[in-house]
């Protein structure tokens, strides 16, 4: 059965856990087995080793009591010293039962091989208690008759109590050996088990590093197909389709490019078809717009065509007689010229708007202080706001905002701003200019305190030929917001019927 690639992914790394997992478990165990036997050494067998040591100077301290006492000529003296070895018998007699009881906690904390080894040591101290039971029997014996002053009774049992004491001191120092012994028996072994624990886990770590490593290494090149995936992707979303991967394998990730070849192969020729059918669709609506403009040209140049021959007519006439015979006559005619001028100079507006709209340059872009820009803007039409009565409230970020744009086509698009916001108000007003850094982007916003605009004209105030006002041609927002497009920036507008509009112009921030 042929495993999918996450599946062979997961199986190595859980490989390596596994191999992880056992070399801790390994390490915990040999880890409690190091410690019971340090409990062993440090709470059983030093502990015995320092009772026997204890054993062993109580039995010199008797011993030497005992060869004082018979030692002194002095039967007055020997009574009173007859008491020194009773109280050391005693006390050789009580450590003697801790160390029984030491030797059976030894047996609950020691592993089933050293139990041989404990019993051992048990019946060999039970053995010293008898022994030294028969011992103080004997003492008795002897102490009895120094204190009553019978010597010969003392010197009867003098000879076995001497064999008993001997045959015990030396019991006691064989024990002390032997525990002492076994104390550098399981130091040693202990020693020997860590340096063979330390190998044994630094060798499986290191076994569990490189097969992580290979599992790595194989992870990677498994996945190497997916850079060049990525870039194929990358690629395709720049409009690049020539490239294939040409893959090869059963795996998930050939399977994915070939498929992806054939994907590419597929929108490269759906874009050849969708740009065969774009450029007919924009030649479609070249000439839908050709026809609009046309309508509203013929539209808006009947007009003042009519107005320029009603005029020129009445100029014949005033000309066809010999002279102007009065001065309201002559005032007549320059006001027909003037007139004759004026629907002129709109043709020419409304011309020089059509032909902006539909040549609009490409932007140079550089990078532009929009407070400079604004400034310089607010100062041209500085005159012509003081005489519409238009008070200028400047609120321009101090840290100088810089866009992207081209200062020229820039400076149309506040002079068409500033012109609508008087506009809107045409008994004077309030006129707030800010500019500011909000969402990456630099904006640059005209508020107005002039007559609101409705929903219904918001909808429609971008597109070109669309004006509230009398005479206007309705293609400064339509041409404002097709260069701010070109610039890669955007326009909005705020306004509410109860009065107060503000466009807000947003430009990539430099």
């Amino acid at each position: 059965m042929r495993l999918s690639l996450p599946t062979r992914i997961f199986l190595g790394y859980a490989a390596v856990l596994v191999t992880f997992a056992l070399v801790s478990t390994f390490s915990v165990i040999e880890m409690h087995q190091n410690q019971a036997e340090i409990q062993l050494v440090s709470q059983g067998y030093l502990r015995l080793s320092s009772e026997m040591t204890t054993l062993n100077t109580l039995h010199k301290n008797l011993e030497r009591q005992t060869e004082r006492l018979l030692e002194e000529p002095s039967a007055e003296t020997r009574r009173r010293l007859i008491y020194l070895p009773r109280i050391s018998s005693t006390e050789l007699s009580q450590e003697m039962a801790d160390a029984q009881t030491t030797a059976g906690a030894i047996g609950e904390l020691a592993p089933p091989s050293e139990t041989p080894f404990i019993q051992q040591l048990g019946q060999k101290l039970a053995e010293l208690r008898r022994r030294h039971a028969s011992y103080e029997e004997a003492a008795a014996a002897v102490f009895a008759g120094l204190q009553g002053g019978d010597r010969a009774l003392a010197d009867q049992r003098l000879e076995q109590m001497k064999r008993l004491e001997t045959s015990i001191g030396n019991d006691i120092r064989v024990v002390q050996a032997s525990v002492e012994a076994r104390i550098r028996e399981r130091v040693h072994k202990a020693a020997e088990r860590e340096r063979r624990t330390g190998l044994l886990i630094v060798g499986w770590s290191v076994f569990a590093i490189v097969l992580g490593l290979l599992a790595t290494a194989w992870s990677t090149r498994t996945l190497r197909p997916v850079k060049a995936l990525i870039e194929a992707v990358s690629r395709i979303g720049r409009g690049d389709y020539t490239p294939q991967l040409g893959m090869r394998g059963d795996d998930e990730i050939s399977t994915l490019a070939r498929e992806f070849d054939k994907m590419a192969k597929s929108l490269k020729q759906r874009e050849v078809q969708l740009k065969e059918k774009q450029e007919a669709l924009l030649h479609a609506e070249q000439l839908a717009a050709v026809g609009r403009i046309s309508a509203q040209i013929a539209h808006e140049v009947r007009n003042p065509l009519s107005s320029i021959g009603l005029n020129v007519e009445l100029l014949e006439e005033a000309l066809g007689k010999d002279a102007l015979g009065s001065t309201l006559e002559a005032r007549e005619a320059r006001d027909i010229l003037a007139a004759i001028v004026h629907e002129v100079d709109r043709l020419a507006e409304i011309t020089e708007g059509y032909l902006r709209m539909a040549r609009l340059p490409k932007p140079s872009m550089a990078p532009e202080d929009l407070n400079e820009v604004v400034g310089s803007v607010l100062e041209f039409s500085r005159e012509e706001l003081e005489r519409s009565r238009v008070k200028v409230i400047r609120r321009l970020d101090p840290a100088g905002p810089r866009a992207l744009a081209d200062e020229g086509q820039l400076r149309q698009v506040f002079l068409n701003l500033l012109r609508n916001s008087r506009e809107a108000m045409p008994g004077g007003g309030e006129l707030i200019v800010e500019s500011r850094v909000a969402n990456g982007h630099a904006e640059v916003a005209f508020c107005d305190s002039g007559r609101g605009m409705t929903s219904e004209v918001q909808e429609h105030i971008f597109e070109p030929f669309f004006s509230t006002k009398e005479g206007g041609t309705g293609l400064g927002l339509a041409v404002s917001q097709q260069i701010l497009r070109a610039h890669g920036g955007s326009i909005s507008c705020h306004s509410s019927p109860q009065g107060g509009t503000t466009f807000v112009v947003r430009l990539p921030k430099a």
